[in-house]
């Protein structure tokens, strides 16, 4: 079941990582906003005495806020999104150890903890339940709206879909508001299983969401992909990890065959995209 919820936030966060995927962005920002979520709510809690489904509000909202931001200003200053969501990263990162000063941030009420740690009718683990219920959102929001087909045709071919009249602006914005929002949910149920909010934590979880993303057949170029696919990319990885953990590998080689794996598949997606074409 422990590994049920390990995978249960890289595939929360993978579902809002495909919608960005899919428009043609990128977001390497969502390991900070996990941290700089986690360490909020944390201190709201234990040093403010804010109530904590207040403070869980106030972290969500300001975790969507994050990712609407993104959105806009990659949309309309058309920084590239690597280097927009790199310097969020790092200045959101920044901002986690400021306010923590490096240090754990305990307090999380033992009934919050239901989130992360509990099962539902002794079996269920709750966090599972709560991804099922994103990838159902996601699969539906994909295949049975307009706006994810919108998605798909921005990433296809972002001046086409402009000249059809569609809002490329707002589109792409939504992708990253989404992401934002996914990102919350998922950091909550991390923060809930943890128990402390962390300025290390979710460090270079950004990597392993993207190699997921990539692994299960999303395009880094945009336009192609399904969210089923990105799910079974994240169990591949979360399975590879726990495998490596339990042989005693330590992160270091996690990261380093996270790389090889996310370097082999993107290699692989642009010999296929130059034989389409051709």
């Amino acid at each position: 079941m422990n590994i049920l919820r390990q995978i249960a936030v890289m595939s929360i966060v993978v579902v809002g990582f495909t919608f960005v995927l899919l428009g043609g962005g990128l977001d390497l920002s969502v390991g900070s906003q996990i941290a700089i979520m986690n360490v909020s709510i944390a201190l709201m809690i234990e040093n403010l005495g804010v109530n904590p489904i207040l403070a869980i509000i106030i972290g969500i909202a300001m975790t969507t806020a994050i990712g609407l931001f993104n959105g806009y200003m990659i949309s309309k200053t058309e920084i590239p999104p690597l280097i927009a969501t790199l310097a969020m990263m790092t200045a959101l990162r920044g901002l986690a150890f400021i306010f923590t000063k490096g240090y754990p941030i305990y307090g999380v009420p033992e009934s919050l903890k239901f989130i992360g740690q509990g099962n539902i009718f002794n079996l269920i683990p709750v966090p599972a339940v709560i991804t099922a219920a994103v990838i159902a959102f996601g699969i539906i929001l994909l295949n049975k709206t307009y706006l994810g087909r919108h998605f798909y045709a921005l990433g296809s071919n972002a001046e086409a879909t402009r000249l059809a009249g569609i809002n490329v602006h707002f589109t792409r914005t939504t992708t990253y508001t989404l992401l934002g929002f996914l990102t919350c949910i998922a950091g909550l149920v991390m923060l809930t299983r943890v128990g402390s909010g962390q300025p290390k934590i979710a460090d270079g979880f950004e990597m392993n969401v993207l190699a997921a993303c990539v692994l299960g057949g999303v395009s880094v170029n945009g336009g192609k992909g399904t969210i089923p696919g990105a799910i079974i990319g994240a169990i591949i990885i979360g399975v590879l990890n726990n495998g490596l953990s339990i042989i005693g590998a330590n992160d270091y080689w996690q990261k380093v065959i996270t790389g090889i794996v996310l370097f082999t598949v993107v290699v692989f997606d642009s010999i296929s995209r130059k034989r389409r074409r051709s």
